[in-house]
């Protein structure tokens, strides 16, 4: 991996002051920082990505049980709003954190997260469940997301994969956490009590995140005023390596979330599962994805981030493909323990590869947001598309045609795959990137 580190330098923001030095160059105490960080950051994703991947739980409850007579597709669109907001926001999340004020959002962030939440635990009609679970919570992650992947980002250079994606590793630790808990509680308790107490529990680790990743709020740039004051940088939209970065990860994501969605009800309406074994079936995923992850990024400390991307995106692509001939229990485990194994790196290697697409340090949150918040367009329209394609002929969600999701997620990731390769090209020829990063 090539070794960019950030100028070392004292500036000052709107919140504080702090020294910019990245944690290779920084001693103990920097690293003592630097490992908080990274505990804080894996709290957020816990909270933020881990609730997104448990939302195939939800799909299945609200398709089966709680609002059976929706559609799949319509249903799908609660988890696929959040997800992108969750992203999205990230356009006016990360000019902000480069701006200094990550502590303002934290508190916003999580004010909106837990009241979005707490509102679902009221909502019995479609609407309602939407605009709390999807646009309320998505807004308040799209403020913690986007600039605490910045934040990481800037402050590791060497270690940069690794740290991504031990604090990613959050995200599928949360899936298997909230998933585990909604299926134990939801029969005793009922829905309103069991969304509380994960609100709950949401809030705790979102205080904890706050106070460990504030601790040195943000890791200054050298900006000047006029920089400061821009929510949105030009010169992203006439660089070719952005571009390309931004349209690989779209394709990418637009089938890497989607058989989360639906793990759970094929198993229950494919292969006659219980639902129980179907949450359990999805939370195994989530456990091969925190395994999956580390090891991975370690793979990309040693080898390079830009190869492991490519690898992992084509062996993905493929294992949705194989995901068709899943006509047994044991096939489907198998397949869901790949997929969550190797997908897992779709999420910390992104940003680890972003440093050297964006050429002025300084600007990094900004150019992060403007990638992340098009390419989250993916997650929006993914598993709709998915949904919709499977609903053809059919009768309703216990009767989708899930030959159609299983297509249009490998196809789709398996383009993504290879249109890196132009990326790769272009850091060769434009950024002078040399080797696997």
């Amino acid at each position: 991996m090539a070794k960019e580190n950030i100028p070392c330098e004292t500036v000052v923001l709107p919140d504080l002051e702090i020294s910019a030095e990245p944690i290779e160059k920084g001693g103990a105490s920097a690293t003592i920082r630097g490992c908080a960080q990274v505990l804080g950051a894996f709290f957020v994703c816990f909270n933020v990505w881990g609730l997104n991947f448990a939302f195939g739980s939800f799909q299945s409850f609200y398709a089966l049980t709680f609002i059976p007579s929706t559609t799949a597709s319509a249903i799908s669109w609660i988890g696929t709003i959040q997800s992108w907001l969750l992203i999205a926001a990230g356009l006016i999340s990360g000019p902000l954190f480069d701006m200094g004020f990550f502590r303002s959002m934290v508190v916003i962030g999580t004010f909106f997260s837990v009241l979005g939440f707490m509102m679902l635990s009221l909502s019995h009609e479609y609407y309602a469940i939407f605009l709390s679970q999807g646009v309320t919570m998505g807004l308040g992650f799209g403020l913690l997301y986007v600039p605490t992947v910045a934040l990481i980002s800037r402050r590791f250079s060497r270690n940069r994969a690794v740290a991504l994606g031990v604090a990613t590793s959050g995200a599928p630790a949360g899936g298997i956490i909230y998933t585990l808990i909604f299926n134990q509680l939801i029969v005793g308790m009922g829905f309103a009590w069991t969304v509380r107490i994960m609100a709950f529990i949401m809030l705790a680790l979102f205080v904890l995140a706050g106070l460990l990743l504030a601790s040195e709020a943000n890791l200054p740039t050298n900006q000047s005023a006029d920089q400061r004051r821009r929510l949105f940088d030009n010169r992203a939209l006439r660089d070719l390596p952005f571009w390309s970065f931004t349209a690989s990860n779209f394709l990418i994501y637009l089938g890497y979330i989607t058989p989360y969605y639906y793990i759970p009800t094929f198993a229950q309406t494919q292969l006659h599962a219980s639902r129980s074994t179907g949450s359990y079936i999805l939370m195994g995923s989530q456990a091969a994805s925190i395994v999956g992850r580390v090891l991975t990024t370690v793979f990309a400390h040693r080898f390079g981030s830009m190869i492991s991307w490519v690898i992992c995106c084509i062996l993905s692509g493929i294992l949705c493909l194989a995901w068709i001939s899943a006509d047994s229990i044991l096939r489907f485990v198998l397949f869901v323990a790949f997929y969550g194994a190797i997908s897992g790196a779709l999420v910390p290697l992104p940003p680890s590869v972003f440093p050297h697409v964006c050429p002025y340090p300084e600007s990094l949150g900004t150019w992060l947001g403007m990638a992340q918040s098009i390419s989250g367009f993916a997650s929006l329209i993914g598993p709709p598309i998915a949904g919709a394609l499977a609903s053809i002929n059919s009768k309703g969600s216990a009767d989708l045609n899930f030959l159609g999701i299983q297509l249009f997620s490998g196809i789709t990731m398996t383009v993504g795959a290879f249109s890196l390769l132009l990326l790769w090209y272009l850091l060769y020829s434009q950024r002078g990137k040399t080797g696997l990063f």
